[in-house]
């Protein structure tokens, strides 16, 4: 062999050599990456867990709001007849509402004219005893 050859032999050691700690670091980052890999399975296999089990929530959910739904609707079918019912009659008792209030209105003057009764007419002989025995007993009792 030439001296060249051996120059060349000696370069190529050289750079072999410079080449294994570059190797090393790959080889440890080519590990951590196949461990890595095993949890990452196992974190994509709890996600897609958590996929499916969201999924058949929103399936149960979508049910229980169609079931309301029909719920609601129902019950607003049953009270559709209260409410024209309770509409009917708060249309009445507001009529019946202004008629009372225009026969007051209309009363009032009159009240105001009508002589007040003092007291009413004795009809009977015994109311008439009754009446002057009670104002006797009163007078009585106070003197």
């Amino acid at each position: 062999m030439s001296v060249l050859e051996w120059g060349l032999q000696l370069v190529l050691l050289g750079l072999l050599g410079a080449a294994i700690p570059f190797a090393l670091r790959l080889e440890r980052a080519l590990r951590e990456i196949r461990r890595d890999r095993g949890a990452l399975e196992g974190s994509a296999q709890g996600l897609g867990e958590a996929a499916r089990m969201a999924e058949a929530a929103m399936v149960r959910l979508r049910a229980s709001a169609e079931l309301a739904g029909r719920q609601v609707a129902e019950r607003t079918a049953a009270a559709e007849p209260l409410r024209d019912d309770l509409r009917y009659l708060i249309e009445r008792a507001e009529t019946l509402a202004d008629r009372l209030e225009g026969l007051v209105r209309a009363g009032r003057p009159l009240a105001a004219e009508a002589p007040r009764a003092v007291e009413p007419a004795l009809q009977s002989q015994a109311e008439r005893d009754l009446v002057r025995a009670l104002a006797l007993g009163a007078a009585r009792g106070q003197g």
